[in-house]
């Protein structure tokens, strides 16, 4: 295993076995998000860019939560700058472009929701192409009521497209606590699990993701990305398309490990 800890010390990142693990590591305030984790957790999306060995990414929180959202104590601290609490503001946004990179990421990824995800939270568990979440805890949307600012960090463009525009509204606007059950029943999240599941559940979805094609993996999240907007004809004109690159990079091995009763072997190509 290789472990290191990102240059501003808020995020953990470890490989192990082609599985990068991403830890969130201000659990004093949940992971609350500050400049120097939102900093830390774009050099770990880049070293996981660059090392070509990395096959699946799994994003988790330290402690007793996943993401509470922002670190609001500088802006309860001060009365002249708010720029930390609204980085899209500022001209040292470190926010959005984190975000850009992790629903980019390169390989899978898989928000491990080991607690609360609250705020901008939900919107990095949401960024990730499936959630795994314990059954204790629950998402919230606490922008509006709360903080009376729109819903970022790309929680607007996930909540209508998994949970349905009602849905998305009523979070958005009342800041009602949703569990993690009833996320799963939503569609707004992969899966609930019991607590004690949670590790079982990640490795076996690591497992089966870091097999699996780095490149279908990822033209499948961009076939779905696409689909809420494009026409039917537009969508199979884009499954043709990818199928065109797939089809004789993946196909003759995902053939024949079937007829021998294997798993397949695919290389690590990302494009």
């Amino acid at each position: 295993m290789t472990e290191s800890t990102m240059p501003n010390g808020t995020v953990r990142f470890d490989l192990e076995e082609g599985v990068a693990t991403v830890t969130l590591d201000r659990p004093e305030s949940l992971n609350s998000m500050n400049d120097d984790l939102m900093q830390d957790l774009s050099s770990a999306l880049s070293a996981i860019e660059e090392n070509e060995n990395v096959r699946v990414a799994v994003i988790t929180g330290a402690g007793r939560g996943f993401c509470s959202g922002a670190d609001l104590n500088n802006a309860a601290e001060s009365d002249s700058d708010i720029s930390n609490v609204t980085p899209a503001f500022s001209e040292t946004d470190f926010f959005n472009p984190a975000l850009r990179s992790l629903h980019q990421c390169p390989v899978p990824t898989i928000a491990r929701v080991n607690g609360v995800a609250a705020g901008g939270g939900l919107g990095i568990a949401l960024a990730c192409d499936l959630q795994i979440a314990i059954r204790s805890t629950f998402f919230v949307a606490t922008f509006g009521p709360r903080l009376g600012i729109v819903p970022d960090m790309g929680s607007t463009w996930s909540l209508p497209r998994r949970a349905g525009r009602a849905r998305a509204m009523g979070m958005a606007m009342l800041g009602e606590r949703i569990s993690a059950e009833q996320a799963a029943d939503w569609g707004l999240i992969w899966k609930c699990v019991d607590d004690e599941q949670l590790d079982d559940e990640v490795r076996a979805a690591t497992a089966v993701l870091k097999r699996t094609s780095p490149d279908a993996m990822l033209r499948i999240r961009q076939s779905i990305d696409a689909a809420s907007t494009n026409t039917f004809a537009d969508q199979l004109t884009a499954e043709m398309e990818h199928q065109a690159v797939l089809i004789p990079r993946n196909m003759q091995e995902g053939a024949q490990a079937f007829l021998e009763k294997r798993e397949p072997t695919f290389d690590g190509r990302r494009n």
